[in-house]
C-alpha cells in the first residue's frame, strides 16, 4: 500500500525533481517514507531557513524550482525569510510542510509546532499557500504549482499535509503523470504597436531584468536591430556578455547612466520590476525615465507598477523579444541620430569607470582576481562591500553565474546556504560565496552541510570586524554608532572546527594561490580576506 506522502515523492520525481533540502522531525517522517528508495537526493540543512537559501540558490542555477520538505510550526516560521527573498526576486520554491490532523487545525489546543493558521502566516511570502484536505486531490494541487512555476511569474509555492492526510492510502494515485504548462505568449496587436513605436525611435533604451534571462539571445538581437544600449539589473547580469558593445551594466543609479535614460526616447523594460534597489540604490530618488516607456512582463499587474507605460505586453520574455523581432523586420532599417548605440554605450562606460574611487578599484580587483582564475565560477554574493561593488563595477560573461541578497528583500546570510545549492544545480561548476564576517555569522553552521553533502564550495571572507556599512551610514546621518562593531570570532578555526580548509590571504597572488588550491577538493575553503590589509596592499 502506498501512502499520499510515497506517491507524493513519485510525483515529483515524475516533474524533474532532483534535490530536497529539509530536516527531519517528527511530524515529516511520512515524507521520508519514499524518499529513500527515490532519485531524490535529499540535502540536510542546520536550519530550515538555510534549506530555503540553498533551494533558492539551485533554483537560479539550475532554472527550475528548489523543493523543500518542512516541519510544522517552527519549521515554517524558519523558512519564510527565505520564501521572501525568493518571492522579492520571483524564484521558483516548492515548501512542503506538515500540519495538524485535519480535525485538529486551528484547535489551539496546545499540540507540538501548532499555530493557529500555518497557511494564512505563510500566504505573504508565497504565491499561494493552501492544504492538502485529501490524498486525491494531491496530483492536481502539485499540478497548480508547477502552473505557476511554468507559466506565470515564479514565486515560491507552500503546499501543507495534515498528519493524517500524509498516512492516507494512496495507491489509485500512482497512475498519475505530472502536468506542464506553457508561458503566455505574445498578443499580435500589441507586438505590432510596440514594434512601430521602436521602429521610429531615434534613441532607444533597453532595460532588462532577471525576468528575462532566458531571453538573452532575442534580447541581443534586438539590441543590435536598434543599436539600442542595454542596461542590466543585478538579477541579469550576464544577459548580455560582458564584451557585447552594448551592454551598460547595471549602473543605473550613477549620474552618467541616468543621464543616458534621459536621453532615451523609447525604453524598452522587459522582465524588470523597474524597484528601487535596481535603479536607486542610493535611496535618493532621482531614476527618471522621460522617454515612451514600453513594458513586457510576465505578470500583468506589474505591467502597471512604480512607472506607467504608454504600452504593456504581458507575455513570456523570450517569446515577446522573438516576436518583437519578427515584426520589426517588416519596418525598414531605422536611421538613428547621432553617435547612438554602441559609440554612445562605449562613451557611458568609460565615463563611469572614471569615477571608481580607490576601495572600488580594490574591491574589483579580488572579483577580477576570483575570474581570472576562475572563469566558470558562480558567484552567490551576501550583504557586503565588494558585493556592492561587483554590482556596479562588474559585468559576467554568462546569466545565472552573478546572484546575491543585496537587494529586493536583502537578507544577511543568505549567501553561504545559497551557494551551496547553487553548486548542486550548476553540473559543478565553481561556485564561490562572497560574504562579509557580519553575514557570516547568520549562518555559519552550514558549512558543515557543505562538509557532509561534499560541496567544494569557496567561502570568500571579507572580514572588517563588524557592520561597517551600517556603521559608515549611522555616521554620515550624525548617528552615534551601537550594535555595529560585534565581536569577531576567529572564522579559521570555526571553519576547520567544521570540517572545512581554511585560510588567509593579504594579496592577488596568495588569493589565486588559494582559489587554485581549493580546486579538486571535495569538501569547502574558506579564503578570509582582511579588508585593511587587502586595500593596502593592492592600492600600494
Amino acid at each position: 500500500m502506498a501512502t499520499c506522502g510515497e506517491v507524493l515523492v513519485k510525483l515529483l520525481e515524475g516533474y524533474g525533481v532532483e534535490h530536497v533540502f529539509g530536516i527531519p522531525g517528527v511530524h515529516t517522517v511520512e515524507l521520508y517514507r519514499g524518499l529513500a528508495g527515490s532519485s531524490i537526493r535529499h540535502i540536510t540543512p542546520r536550519h530550515e531557513q538555510g534549506a530555503g537559501f540553498m533551494a533558492d540558490g539551485y533554483s537560479r542555477t539550475r532554472g527550475k524550482p528548489g523543493v523543500c520538505f518542512i516541519i510544522t510550526g517552527p519549521g515554517m516560521t524558519n523558512i519564510t525569510t527565505a520564501m521572501g527573498q525568493a518571492y522579492a526576486d520571483s524564484i521558483p520554491m516548492l515548501v512542503i510542510s506538515s500540519v495538524q490532523s485535519r480535525s485538529q487545525l486551528g484547535g489551539g489546543r496546545g499540540k507540538l509546532h501548532e499555530l493557529p493558521n500555518q497557511a494564512a502566516l505563510v500566504a505573504g511570502v508565497a504565491a499561494f499557500s493552501q492544504t492538502l484536505m485529501s490524498a486525491a486531490d494531491l496530483p492536481q494541487l502539485l499540478a497548480r504549482a508547477f502552473a505557476v512555476f511554468d507559466g506565470a511569474r515564479p514565486r515560491p509555492v507552500h503546499i501543507e499535509i495534515p498528519l493524517d492526510v500524509l498516512v492516507e492510502p494512496a495507491d489509485h494515485l500512482l497512475p498519475a503523470r505530472p502536468v506542464r504548462t506553457a508561458p503566455a505568449g505574445a498578443a499580435p496587436h500589441m507586438v505590432a504597436q510596440m514594434a512601430a513605436c521602436l521602429a521610429a525611435a531615434q534613441r532607444p533604451l533597453i532595460l532588462a531584468g532577471g525576468g528575462a534571462l532566458n531571453a538573452g539571445a532575442e534580447i541581443a538581437q534586438l539590441a543590435e536591430h536598434l543599436q539600442a544600449p542595454v542596461a542590466l539589473t543585478i538579477n541579469a547580469k550576464g544577459l548580455l556578455p560582458a564584451s557585447h558593445p552594448l551592454q551598460i551594466g547595471s549602473t543605473q543609479t550613477l549620474p552618467a547612466t541616468r543621464e543616458l535614460v534621459a536621453e532615451a526616447d523609447v525604453v524598452l523594460a522587459i522582465g524588470t520590476e523597474l524597484a528601487e534597489t535596481d535603479y536607486d540604490v542610493t535611496f535618493k530618488g532621482g531614476f527618471d525615465i522621460p522617454g515612451s516607456l514600453l513594458r513586457i512582463d510576465i505578470d500583468p499587474d506589474q505591467t502597471v507598477r512604480n512607472y506607467l507605460p504608454v504600452l504593456a505586453l504581458v507575455a513570456d520574455a523570450q517569446q515577446a523579444a522573438h516576436a518583437l523581432l519578427m515584426a520589426l523586420h517588416g519596418h525598414s532599417q531605422p536611421v538613428r541620430q547621432g553617435a547612438w548605440g554602441s559609440q554612445r554605450a562605449a562613451r557611458l562606460r568609460e565615463a563611469n569607470a572614471a569615477t571608481w574611487d580607490a576601495a572600488t578599484l580594490s574591491q574589483t580587483a579580488l572579483l577580477n582576481a576570483v575570474l581570472h582564475t576562475l572563469p566558470e565560477a558562480i558567484l552567490v554574493g551576501d550583504s557586503t562591500q565588494p558585493v556592492y561593488t561587483g554590482n556596479l563595477t562588474l559585468d559576467m560573461p554568462a546569466p545565472r553565474r552573478w546572484f546575491n541578497a543585496s537587494t529586493g528583500y536583502g537578507t544577511l546570510g543568505y549567501a553561504l546556504p545559497a551557494a551551496i545549492g547553487a553548486w548542486l544545480g550548476s553540473a559543478e561548476a565553481p561556485v564561490v560565496c562572497l560574504i562579509g564576517d557580519g553575514g557570516l555569522q547568520f549562518t555559519l553552521p552550514e558549512l558543515a552541510s557543505a562538509v557532509e553533502a561534499q560541496v567544494p564550495l569557496i567561502v570568500l571572507l571579507w572580514n572588517n570586524q563588524g557592520y561597517e556599512e551600517i556603521k559608515k551610514y549611522m555616521l554620515n546621518r550624525a548617528i552615534e554608532p551601537v550594535g555595529v562593531d560585534i565581536h569577531t570570532p576567529d572564522f579559521i578555526g570555526v571553519a576547520r572546527a567544521l570540517g572545512a580548509v581554511a585560510e588567509e590571504v593579504a594579496d592577488v597572488a596568495q588569493l589565486q594561490a588559494a582559489l587554485q588550491r581549493a580546486q579538486g577538493l571535495r569538501r569547502p575553503t574558506l579564503i578570509q580576506v582582511d579588508q585593511h590589509q587587502w586595500q593596502a596592499a593592492v592600492t600600494s
